[in-house]
């Protein structure tokens, strides 16, 4: 009997271990095919990640990675919170730095050592949330250049604070692990009034002040390169200043807000007494991004930091056909990991 039920074991555990292994053989089957078709530029239009790998492996000129495409703080939902990276010969420029950017470079493929340049728009936490991690996760990774960040008010400030709330670890890790000091490789630059921020042989930065009350000191960005012009808007309403520094641009990467949506979002939200007025007075309308982007007379417009962007009846026909009211060019709705 026992032998009978050892067999029977035996042949049990055989037969679970060939379709182990043949599901295994399935997925490495299935994984060297999407890698082949990456490495062979197949199906990119459908594939984000492999365009964003293929953009981070230090091609030359300048290319656009959307990190996190949904507006606000809140976490959840298919969508990251804002922040995108401009990749200038190689050379990443991180623009803001909401939850979950250093795991969104990661997934694009741009090994967070190599970060040397970060921006900050403003000081709404879905922008500067991440900004103290992304340096310590970069200093974590192997980071041994230094880094220069450019932010308004309260930039300087938020940086003493959170290495001074990182004293304790970094101390040990120094000598434990033969590592820089951190706190000597972060140079800030803050600026509080607009104009050229940035100029080397690489790319010119200019700052324009936004919309974006209660903030005051809230900013637009464009960087002129070599071959390619790429303006961010930051968080705005309605701003004719926007469309000014985004004349003839070839990107224009505009926030948005879908204004049937934001009821049924502030439902959902508990204490959201003024989240609507606040929402409405500090966003631009996904008809009014069309008038910014028809002023400007931009080549292609990006819908990004979208208001509410976890809502799935949200349809990209829908931010679109308001859009295309005003702007008759080229616009896409952007998706995270999307490469323009």
């Amino acid at each position: 009997v026992l032998k009978n039920h050892y067999n029977r074991s035996n042949r049990m555990f055989s037969s679970f271990k060939s379709s182990v292994n043949l599901s295994r053989r399935h997925c490495l089957a299935a994984a060297a095919s999407l890698a082949g078709a990456g490495a062979l530029g197949l199906s990119t239009a459908g594939n984000a990640l492999a365009q964003a790998v293929k953009a981070a492996a230090g091609n030359k000129g300048t290319q656009l990675v959307l990190l996190g495409t949904k507006g606000g703080p809140r976490v959840g939902g298919e969508r990251s919170n804002p922040a995108s990276v401009l990749l200038i010969d190689g050379e990443p420029f991180v623009v803001d730095c909401a939850y979950g950017v250093a795991a969104q470079l990661v997934k694009a493929g741009i090994a967070l050592p190599r970060l040397s340049k970060v921006f900050i728009t403003h000081m709404h936490s879905d922008h500067n949330l991440e900004y103290g991690p992304l340096l310590y996760s970069a200093w974590a990774a192997g980071l041994r250049n230094q880094v220069d960040v450019w932010g308004p008010p309260t930039l300087d400030a938020m940086t003493k604070a959170f290495m001074e709330s990182m004293k304790f670890d970094i101390d040990i890790r120094i000598p434990d692990e033969s590592k820089p000091d951190l706190r000597k490789m972060v140079n800030t630059h803050e600026f509080s009034k607009p104009g050229v921020i940035l100029e080397n042989d690489k790319v010119k930065v200019t700052a324009v002040r936004n919309i974006h009350p209660p903030i005051a000191d809230s900013f637009a960005l464009r960087f002129d390169t070599k071959d390619r012009s790429v303006v961010f808007s930051g968080d705005t309403t309605y701003c004719p200043a926007v469309a000014e520094l985004a004349k003839g641009a070839d990107v224009l990467v505009h926030e948005v807000i879908y204004v049937p949506a934001v009821d049924a979002m502030v439902k959902r939200v508990p204490n959201a007494a003024t989240l609507k007025e606040h929402l409405l007075a500090c966003h631009t309308t996904s008809v009014d991004v069309g008038r910014i982007a028809a002023a400007a007379g931009v080549k292609k417009l990006v819908l990004s930091h979208i208001v509410p962007g976890d809502d799935p009846s949200i349809t990209d026909e829908m931010l679109l056909s308001d859009v295309r009211r005003h702007f008759k060019g080229d616009a896409v709705v952007g998706k995270d990991l999307m490469v323009i």
